[in-house]
C-alpha cells in the first residue's frame, strides 16, 4: 500500500488519544486502523507532562497501526483545543487589477484581512472566510470569476498561544509522526457531526470533552464564532468524587451508569452502594442527591453557553437550535435540562458514517477525531492537485525548453 494513500488523524484529548488510520479511494475515504488510549499529560486541553503525552500518543498510534496492518505512517492532522484559544473575526478589503477576479485576488485580500495586531506569543491558526463582498453584492461565497473593481472578505481567525501549539507539535513529533496540519476541534467535530443544511439555518455545536467544552456557531454555511470553555466532564467526575468522598474511578464508573441531571421525585427514593476511599465502608447514596451534584455542573456549563451567546448577539442567527456531541454530552437527560436553559431545540449529535465506520465509531466521543479524517483527506487532496500543477508546470517548462533547443538546431 502506498503511504501517500494513507491518511492519519490524531485527537489528542485531556481523557484520551484516539488515533485513525485510513485509506484515500477514488471517492471516498476508508478506516483502516483505530487506536486509543487513556490521555495522561494533558490538562484542560494544554500539555503539561511532554514525556506522558508522548507516550500516550504513541500507545494509540501503535494500536491503530497494529489493526491496520501497517508498519510506518508519516504525518498526521492533529487537533487542538484548550483555553489558550482565542477566536476573532476581521475583514480585509483589496482593488481588483484586472477587473475579473482571480485566486490571486482572493489570496491579497485574505492577507489583508489577516493584517491585525495580535500578541507576540500567539500566532495564527485558521483564517476562515466567511463571506466576500464585490463591490456592492454582498454575501458571496467563491468570488473567481466575477467582475468588479473592489474585493471585500469576512474571516474568522483562530489563534492560540505559540509555546502550547509548539508542546502539541513536539510530542506528536517525539512520536514519531508529522504535524502537517492542527484543526480547531470544535471545526473538525462540525465536520463529522452537522449537515450543510443544519450550517446554512443556524446552529450551535457544543462538543463536551474531557477538560473542555468547545463550541462552534455557524449561520448561512460560514463559522461566525468559536470558543474554548474551561468545563468538561471530568469536572462532573471531579465533583462527584468531591461530594461523595469517593475515588475517581469509581466516580466515574457512577456518572456513566446512573448519572443524570435532573432530579426527578423517584430518584429521592432510590439508593445506590458505592465504594468509598481505601479503608472505608461500602455506604448508600441516594440517587436524587447525585442528580443535584451533576445537575449543579450542568447548570452551570449551559449559563456560561448562554452568556457567551448573549454577549456576542447571536441569538437571531441560531435558527436550527443547538447539538451536543463528544463523550461528556452522555450524561442522562442532559439534552432535556439544555433545551430549558437555552429556551432553543436541543440535540445529542452524532458523527455522520462513511467507508470503513464501525457501529461503535458512530458515537459522540469519537466526533474529533472522525472530523479530522475528513480534514485530512480535504488537505491531501489540495497538496495531490499541487503536485499535479507542479508536475504540469514542469511538463510545460521542460517541452518549452526542447523546443527552443530544436530551433537554434534549425536556425
Amino acid at each position: 500500500m502506498s503511504t501517500k494513500s494513507v491518511i492519519v488523524a490524531l485527537d489528542i484529548g485531556t481523557t484520551k488519544v484516539c488515533t485513525l488510520i485510513a485509506q484515500q479511494n477514488s471517492k471516498n475515504i476508508e478506516i483502516l486502523g483505530v487506536g486509543s488510549h487513556p490521555s495522561n499529560g494533558l490538562k484542560k486541553g494544554s500539555v503539561v507532562n511532554i514525556e506522558k503525552t508522548v507516550a500516550s500518543i504513541r500507545a494509540s498510534i501503535e494500536e491503530a497501526k497494529l489493526m491496520a496492518g501497517i508498519e510506518e505512517l508519516e504525518s498526521a492532522t492533529v487537533g487542538i483545543a484548550g483555553n489558550h484559544i482565542y477566536c476573532f473575526n476581521s475583514s480585509g478589503v483589496v482593488p481588483v487589477k484586472n477587473k475579473e477576479i482571480t485566486q490571486a485576488d482572493v489570496d491579497r485580500v485574505v492577507e489583508a484581512a489577516k493584517a491585525v495586531l495580535i500578541p507576540s506569543d500567539r500566532e495564527i491558526i485558521h483564517v476562515i472566510p466567511q463571506e466576500f463582498k464585490v463591490d456592492n453584492t454582498v454575501g458571496i461565497k467563491n468570488p473567481i470569476g466575477m467582475c468588479g473593481s473592489r474585493l471585500e472578505v469576512n474571516v474568522h481567525i483562530v489563534t492560540g498561544k505559540t509555546p502550547l501549539i509548539h508542546n502539541l507539535v513536539k510530542c506528536v513529533e517525539q512520536a514519531g509522526l508529522t504535524a502537517n496540519s492542527i484543526i480547531l476541534q470544535p471545526i473538525a467535530s462540525s465536520r463529522s457531526v452537522l449537515s450543510m443544511e443544519e450550517k446554512e439555518l443556524g446552529v450551535v455545536l457544543i462538543d463536551i470533552g474531557g477538560g473542555t467544552t468547545d463550541i462552534a456557531v455557524w449561520k448561512d454555511g460560514s463559522l461566525v464564532h468559536s470558543q474554548i470553555i474551561p468545563l468538561g466532564g471530568n469536572h462532573f467526575t471531579n465533583d462527584l468524587a468531591v461530594a461523595l468522598k469517593i475515588p475517581h474511578n469509581e466516580a466515574e464508573r457512577i456518572k456513566l451508569t446512573y448519572g443524570t441531571v435532573l432530579n426527578q421525585a423517584q430518584l429521592n427514593e432510590t439508593y445506590l452502594t458505592v465504594q468509598g476511599l481505601s479503608g472505608t465502608r461500602a455506604r448508600e447514596v441516594s440517587m436524587g442527591y447525585i442528580a443535584e451534584v451533576l445537575g449543579a455542573r450542568a447548570e452551570e456549563m449551559f449559563n456560561v453557553v448562554k452568556e457567551m451567546i448573549l454577549e456576542k448577539n447571536l441569538q437571531a442567527d441560531i435558527t436550527g437550535g443547538f447539538v451536543l456531541t463528544g463523550g461528556g454530552a452522555l450524561i442522562r437527560n442532559l439534552p432535556e435540562m439544555a433545551e430549558y436553559i437555552l429556551e432553543k431545540p436541543v440535540k445529542l449529535g452524532y458523527p455522520q458514517a462513511f467507508g470503513g465506520m464501525t457501529s461503535a465509531m458512530q458515537h459522540p466521543k469519537f466526533s474529533t477525531v472522525l472530523g479530522l479524517l475528513q480534514e485530512s483527506n480535504k488537505f491531501s487532496e489540495a497538496m495531490t492537485r499541487d503536485e499535479k500543477k507542479e508536475d504540469e508546470s514542469d511538463m510545460f517548462d521542460k517541452l518549452g525548453k526542447s523546443l527552443k533547443n530544436v530551433f537554434k538546431e534549425i536556425f
